[in-house]
């Protein structure tokens, strides 16, 4: 399976609400970094931030993907339901790092789309 692959079937799992599985094809020591908001180092604390942003499954529109290596870069939206029950949009360019078939580390670059 490549890492395109990979990356899409654990996604399916947020998708789903299942943080749990999608975890499963995360490194120990992962780390994620928010550019210019916050760095998580390790699954527990992308556990943490995936309880506390994802109380209900974000819907995510992909728009491409770009494999080279152990890298996979992808573009699209994401839909988060904020505290108040509302959608907010969010236009990303994720860089994933794989470490033998797992997610070692990823930057986000995120930015909020305005109405």
């Amino acid at each position: 399976m490549n890492k395109t692959t990979i990356l899409h079937t654990a996604n399916e799992f947020v998708s789903n609400g299942d943080n749990e599985s999608f975890l499963a094809y995360c490194t120990e020591n992962t780390k994620w970094v928010f550019v210019g908001d916050r760095i998580l180092n390790g699954k527990d604390e992308v556990r943490a931030y995936m309880k506390e942003f994802y109380q209900e499954p974000p819907v995510f529109n992909v728009e491409k993907s770009v494999e080279e290596g152990d890298y996979v870069m992808v573009t699209g939206e994401i839909r988060l339901k904020n505290k108040e029950g509302k959608y907010e949009h969010f236009d990303y360019c994720d860089i994933w790092r794989f470490e033998n078939g797992k997610i070692a580390e990823l930057k986000a670059f995120v930015i909020e789309k305005k109405p």
